[in-house]
């Protein structure tokens, strides 16, 4: 068990899509562990995620592109100024924590204005792992990238 996760009392998950990592599992063991679950609805029009409080999984539904995201009549809003660790999708991941999400900087754009930096870590599979991924200055690295072969842990800078 991460210390991050032990000692975290607000986490940011998403719910895994098409060939991402199922993360049904841990939703439900952030629930069971009494911890504040934060989930993000895409607001495309926008260009950025609006965070919702989930209390139960129940609570979501297909959102844009067919991911399961908080229904805005049951979950309330919440503001990303008090996480405390966030799992993060990705579509290839390098061995420093470099992350490549889908395109949009969603991620990067919600999380890289905060005053406190939450704990960033990502579950994948050990093939989207690759030498490395080209970084721009807004992109985010993580903290640890966890995959079921291997673990890279990186410290901030």
């Amino acid at each position: 068990m991460l210390a991050a996760y032990q000692e975290a009392t607000v986490v940011f998950a998403y719910a895994g899509f098409g060939s991402e990592l199922d993360t049904a599992a841990l939703l439900r063991r952030i629930l069971g562990d009494g911890k504040t679950l934060l989930m993000s609805r895409v607001q495309k029009e926008i260009g950025r995620l609006q965070l919702h409080y989930v209390s139960d999984l129940d609570e979501l539904a297909p959102g844009i592109w067919g991911i399961q995201e908080p229904d805005p009549q049951r979950c309330p809003k919440a503001e990303p100024d008090a996480l405390d660790l966030v799992v993060m999708p990705g579509a290839v991941f390098d061995t420093r924590c470099g992350r490549i999400g889908y395109g949009a900087g969603y991620y990067d754009k919600l999380l890289g204005g905060l005053a406190k930096r939450p704990y960033l870590v990502a579950p994948a599979f050990d093939l989207q792992i690759v030498g490395e991924v080209p970084m721009e200055p807004h992109d985010l690295r993580l903290d640890r990238v966890i995959t079921e072969r291997r673990e890279f842990v990186c410290q901030r800078k």
